[in-house]
Parts: structure tokens; C-alpha cells; sequence
């Protein structure tokens, strides 16, 4: 049985779009032989920087790794504590296991789906690192989490993934913490040629630190873009030009030239990007608030909100399906793709093996039986828009 025809691009898919100005880009590099981590790198890096308004950013080879980075780069490792939602994609958690780390969860606010500040307060004792996340690209309450950090001492490493340009009462996603982790992956809403990371931060020890473990631990002479500095102190270089050390053993995490060089151009069209994620999203908001059943998104006071989903919870009772039923009908009788972002991680496996088990959670597990994410992007013309708003309000009697 061959798949439904998608209708206008209606999926989560790409979640950019690329034109001629990457493909120049491209080419630029290609003929400059396509290098690993070089100038287009560290460009990159200090435009990011520069945007964030952080001292320092680092690439990365994706999300996952700047989480991973972040966490190793704030001491985090074995038996360490770890606290953060359930209601995300299961890199955020497995980012602290695989260092390691005992992890838990806090349930989530249901306005918003984001960490709860609140419930938060019972889970800091003896805690190492926060991971709040900044979820569908709406930023968390953070006052109340770093007032938190700030009395308890815990690391605040945010996952700011879906959230690339969101702010929160001014200041950008990522900036808030100790560090701030971004994906730059095919769905996000800006793509480094489908895969990429990076993680800003403030303080020079955990970008050092961050910088070491992303390729090998190495340190060589002079400046490098793809290594920390030798300590000439402790090796001095005389007549070699060339020598590495190796402060521990790392990975290689590394982003490349042509992807970097891509990143530039399209953070130079993020802002256009999210403007036009946010006139959708506000065109859904009018166009879907009287329909029976749904509830859309909430954006909290001060926040800027830059959809990189658009969540909405459906209520059986008063919408005439369940959020099942909905999903298959979208497919299949009208020819959307729309999502279910995300299952509580607590019930994967992964972490029932961890001790967790339904109704731990129980505002998370709630949300997520209801919720659907619908497609949205700068790519949507007014006629997708219309078709979309359509179909939701005529699934119920199809």
C-alpha cells in the first residue's frame, strides 16, 4: 500500500529552506576543498555568539553532542544527579545517562508543557545540573529556575533545541544558563544541511573544558580551530612547530567548513524565518480558537515564541475524536502528516530499565494522549494555511 500524497507540503519535515545565497556558500567552500572545522567554523561561532549576546559558542557535530559537551564540560559524570522533563525527545535525558548520571524528572506546567518551576523546588537537593527545556520553541519560566541555581548551586544547562531566536522577557534562549544548547537538524528552524550543534555560554572554563572533549582533548601550538591552545609553560615549543598533547581521552564532535558555512547564511535569515512562523501561528490562533475541543498554544507573558511546532491538545469529548483518530484522519483522508511530539520519556523503555513507571508523571502522561503538533514553517503559502484550518474543522464530521 503506497502512502497518502502529502497535500501542500502539509508534514514535519524540513524546517528551513535553503536558496542561492547557501548554495554560493557551498561552492565557495567546496573549492576551498571542503575543510573539517576551519574558518567558516569559527566565523560561525562568533555570529552565534554574537546574536545569543555570549561571550563564546562552539559547533558541534549536532544537539545531542552540545548536550553531552555541556554536561561533561559542568563536571557532570557518574552517579551525579540530573533533573529535567519528561515531555521532550529522549536526547536530553540520554545526553547526562550516558555520562553516567542518575536521572529525574519533573512534571510539566499544562498551560504551557514546559518544566514546571514549581515542582521543580522538591527535586534540587543534591542535584548537579537542571536541564530545562525550552519546548516547541517557547522559552521556559526561567526567573523562578535560576533563582533556584542561584541557591542551591546547581548547573543550569538549557536545551534550547526547538527554541533557536525565542526569548524570554529580552533575553535570547541559551544565554540564561551556565550553557545553552542549540540542533541545527533538517526539522529545526534554521539547518546546517540537516545535521549540526552549539552550545554558547559565558564562562571560559566550560567552554575550554567544552572545546577539549569536542575533538580528542587535544591542545597544539598556536591557534587552531580545531584544537585548545598548548600550554607553553609546561611544553615549550622551541623548534616544533608541530607538537600534540592530549589532556584526556575525548571525541570527535566536530562540525565542518561547508556546513558551518550554510549555518551562516541561515542565521542571517533566522529572524525572517520566525517572523513568518509567528504570522502562521497567529493565523492558525484566529482561525482555530472557536473550535470545540482544541486548546491552543499558550504563550506566557514576556515570552517571544518562535514555533518550531505548533502544539495542540485535543479533548475527545468536545472535538468528536480522539488525538488517534485525529492523526490517522489528517493522513489519510486529507493528506496531512501532522505529529505527536513527544511521549514521556520516563515510559520508554530506556528508563523503565532506570525504575520509572506510569503515573509518576501523571500532567505529562495526560498532555501527551491528547497532543498533536501541526506543520508549521516559513515555507507555507495562505492556500496550505486555509487547508490546513479546513481540514481540522471538517475532520470531525468526515
Amino acid at each position: 500500500m503506497s502512502p497518502p500524497e502529502i497535500r501542500y507540503d502539509l508534514q514535519i519535515r524540513f524546517g528551513s529552506e535553503y536558496g542561492p545565497e547557501e548554495e554560493r556558500a557551498l561552492i565557495d567552500v567546496l573549492r576551498q576543498g571542503a575543510p573539517t572545522s576551519g574558518t567558516a567554523c569559527e566565523r560561525f561561532e562568533q555570529e552565534f555568539a554574537a546574536y545569543c549576546g555570549t561571550r563564546y559558542a562552539r559547533v558541534a557535530t549536532n544537539g545531542t553532542a552540545a548536550l553531552f559537551l555541556s554536561l561533561l564540560a559542568a563536571g557532570v559524570g557518574r552517579g551525579d544527579r540530573v533533573v529535567t522533563t519528561p515531555l521532550t525527545w529522549i536526547a536530553t535525558a540520554a545526553a547526562a545517562a550516558t555520562l553516567g548520571a542518575e536521572i529525574d524528572f519533573v512534571d510539566i506546567d499544562p498551560g504551557t508543557y514546559n518544566m514546571d518551576p514549581e515542582k521543580l523546588r522538591d527535586k534540587v537537593a543534591n542535584t548537579k545540573a537542571v536541564i530545562p527545556v525550552h519546548l516547541y520553541g517557547q522559552c521556559c519560566d526561567m526567573d523562578p529556575i535560576l533563582s533556584l541555581a542561584h541557591k542551591h548551586g546547581f548547573h543550569i544547562i538549557e536545551d534550547a533545541c526547538h527554541a533557536i531566536g525565542a526569548r524570554y522577557k529580552g533575553r535570547l534562549a541559551g544565554s540564561l544558563g551556565t550553557a545553552g544548547c542549540f540542533s541545527f537538524h533538517e526539522q529545526k528552524n534554521m539547518s546546517t544541511l540537516g545535521e549540526g550543534g552549539m552550545v554558547v555560554t559565558n564562562r571560559p572554563e566550560i567552554y575550554e573544558r567544552f572545546s577539549l572533549y569536542r575533538s580528542h582533548c587535544t591542545r597544539v601550538y598556536g591557534k587552531s580551530t580545531k584544537y585548545c591552545q598548548m600550554d607553553e609553560s609546561r611544553h615549550p615549543m622551541g623548534k616544533r612547530f608541530w607538537f600534540q598533547d592530549f589532556d584526556d581521552v575525548g571525541y570527535n564532535f566536530r562540525m565542518t567548513d561547508i556546513q558551518a558555512a550554510v549555518g551562516r547564511i541561515q542565521l542571517r535569515k533566522l529572524d525572517g524565518f520566525n517572523e513568518i512562523r509567528a504570522k502562521n501561528a497567529r493565523y492558525l490562533m484566529d482561525a482555530l480558537r472557536d473550535v470545540p475541543g482544541l486548546t491552543l498554544p499558550k504563550i506566557l507573558p514576556g515570552n517571544t515564541h518562535v514555533f518550531h511546532l505548533f502544539p495542540v491538545l485535543i479533548d475527545p469529548e468536545g472535538y468528536g475524536i480522539n488525538r488517534d483518530d485525529f492523526v490517522y484522519a489528517m493522513l489519510h483522508k486529507r493528506g496531512i502528516k501532522v505529529g505527536t511530539h513527544y511521549s514521556p520519556i520516563h515510559l520508554s523503555q530506556a528508563f523503565q530499565k532506570r525504575g520509572f513507571r506510569k503515573g509518576q508523571f501523571p500532567i505529562a502522561e495526560h498532555i501527551s494522549e491528547r497532543l498533536v503538533t501541526l506543520p508549521l514553517n516559513p515555507r507555507q503559502t495562505p492556500e496550505a494555511l486555509e487547508y490546513l484550518v479546513d481540514s481540522i474543522r471538517a475532520l470531525p464530521r468526515l
